[in-house]
């Protein structure tokens, strides 16, 4: 059973499925399929033909250069993207920073960055944790003294996504120490080519290189390019977790990768049948395809509200956020339990094995694998997100 799309939802989600047939490039979605690494041209490339079409900054208000998509509209055209095996559409901009400047920023900061994210001209990074603030993001201790027009911005951000290839990062940084935590934080735009701003790789435990350590050293910045109130930044860090957290469900990724794994299993030869016909196997692939499909009903279900003019709750979107990782996990360890060494063609450590049934259309398992092991911890720990669920029960 499908969820209840009205007639302009449905036309909208075949508009977007039918883009992405046409314009998106095969090759490219085939390494995306097969979990090979990307680099800075593949996703900016995406992201300039989505540009050309006006598609790429679409939820955004007309005003600010979008097209006003609905909560759901946005959903859906997520969700097509991610099926067709489109790269990931990095937040950083778009969904991050671009939001926060039409909502917070100055007439000055919307006509200086919010073209730039709309072209895909600019590419933005994300400095929120440190070393010793993670999920107790209020902890954090990048200081950024005032002095006349300037501050003067010296401490370390960790984890930071795809920072060797940013042209900019937004930061939360501490103005003021006298006060509760919450109270003393501000909201910067800094220039990763700035004087001082060095960039350290830190490669994952997949072997990968996308995080980074961004180490800032009396870095120059100028207070115009402070968003919002000096120390009243913690607002829009809690408007901009609300999206950061709404995204990491990534359900149509989840479910363009039960679909290929479901594939592979009907390609690889089980004694007379198929590793799908085992029944084992296919009581676990049900099960999960029941826990997908339950996440995909509650997450419409919240942005069809929201679309509607409900308000999106924090623990809605804490729940989303949760189920999301934990089906991540789980379809992961599943591949790695079914496939086993079928599909290692593009992990780091394996190589050369193209004519493995599974190879074509599932590598890399272990890899993904590893690297799911981060998606409870990011974007708020798990643990985290169901105290925020609790609080908000115990309110009602």
């Amino acid at each position: 059973m499908q969820f209840p799309l009205t007639a302009e939802e449905q036309a909208f989600r075949a508009s977007v499925r039918a883009f992405c047939a046409s314009h998106l490039p095969a090759d490219l979605a085939r390494r995306v399929k097969a979990g090979e690494d990307l680099d800075r041209a593949d996703y900016v490339g995406w992201q300039r033909i989505l540009s050309d079409a006006g598609m790429l900054c679409g939820a955004w208000p007309t005003e600010a250069g979008g097209k006003g998509w609905t909560t759901l509209q946005s959903y859906l055209f997520d969700e097509e993207c991610a099926r067709a095996g489109a790269p990931w559409l990095l937040p950083f901009g778009v969904n991050y920073v671009g939001p926060v400047l039409y909502s917070f920023g100055t007439s000055e900061q919307k006509e200086r960055y919010l073209p730039g994210i709309v072209s895909a001209d600019t590419f933005w990074c994300q400095g929120y944790s440190e070393p010793s603030a993670g999920s107790d993001l209020a902890s954090l201790s990048m200081r950024a003294v005032r002095d006349g027009e300037t501050y003067i911005v010296t401490g370390r951000k960790i984890w930071t996504t795809m920072a060797h290839w940013a042209d900019r990062i937004f930061c939360l940084v501490r103005t003021d120490t006298s006060t509760k935590p919450q109270a003393g934080i501000s909201f910067l735009l800094i220039d990763m080519r700035a004087p001082g701003v060095t960039v350290r790789p830190i490669v994952t435990l997949e072997g990968r290189h996308h995080l980074n350590e961004v180490i800032l050293d009396e870095v120059v910045v100028p207070v115009g390019d402070r968003v919002g109130d000096e120390n009243r930044g913690w607002s829009i860090a809690k408007f901009l977790l609300g999206h950061e957290r709404l995204l990491v469900a990534e359900i149509g990724k989840q479910k363009r990768i039960f679909d290929t794994l479901r594939a592979t299993l009907g390609r690889i030869a089980d004694g007379a049948g198929t590793l799908l016909d085992d029944p084992a196997i296919r009581g676990q692939l049900a099960e999960l395809e029941v826990r997908l499909r339950a996440l995909e009903w509650t997450a419409l279900g919240v942005v069809r509200g929201e679309s509607s003019g409900a308000a999106m709750s924090a623990a809605s979107v804490s729940m989303l956020k949760v189920r999301g990782s934990e089906i991540e996990q789980a379809l992961t360890e599943f591949a790695v339990d079914t496939l086993g060494s079928l599909g290692l063609r593009y992990d780091p450590m394996f190589h050369g094995r193209e004519n493995d049934p599974a190879s074509s259309a599932f590598d890399g398992n272990v890899a993904r694998l590893l690297g799911a092991r981060a998606v409870t911890i990011y974007g708020g720990s798990n643990e985290v997100q169901r105290n925020i669920i609790a609080k908000d029960l115990i309110a009602v």
